[in-house]
């Protein structure tokens, strides 16, 4: 059977932890639990191993690995800081601008009526 390439890659992986070594390194799983049934959470960590992301399921509700490919894709598209990533963004939508840091450039006499919700295409 041939895997759908979109699940993995050269440098991103999704693993299952039934040993519970990386919840618990994480601290997402309280050392003394017999089992992870109480999460049901898909964390992004990047290579340097700081969480970037999140998502929280209840038991009754189950994940979607499309969304969990998104995130990923918007997560490495916005991590320079150069543009935000809408919800429901996909490779190739518009990305949003970061907004003004400061008063003055949000409300300044040049600043644009929509300072807070620029869009500009993707590369």
């Amino acid at each position: 059977m041939e895997r759908d390439r979109r699940y993995r890659t050269d440098r991103e992986c999704i693993i299952e932890d039934p040993s519970m070594a990386v919840g618990r390194a994480y601290g997402m799983i309280d050392d003394d639990a017999a089992d992870a049934s109480a999460v049901r959470a898909t964390y992004f960590i990047d290579p340097e191993g700081v969480i970037r992301g999140v998502t929280w399921y209840p038991m009754t509700i189950g994940r979607s690995i499309d969304e969990m490919v998104r995130m990923l894709a918007a997560l490495k598209r916005s991590a320079d800081g150069s543009v935000l990533t809408p919800a429901g963004w996909q490779p190739g939508d518009d990305v949003l601008v970061p907004p003004a840091q400061t008063a003055e450039t949000a409300i300044g006499d040049d600043a644009p009526a929509d300072w807070f919700h620029q869009t500009q295409p993707d590369r």
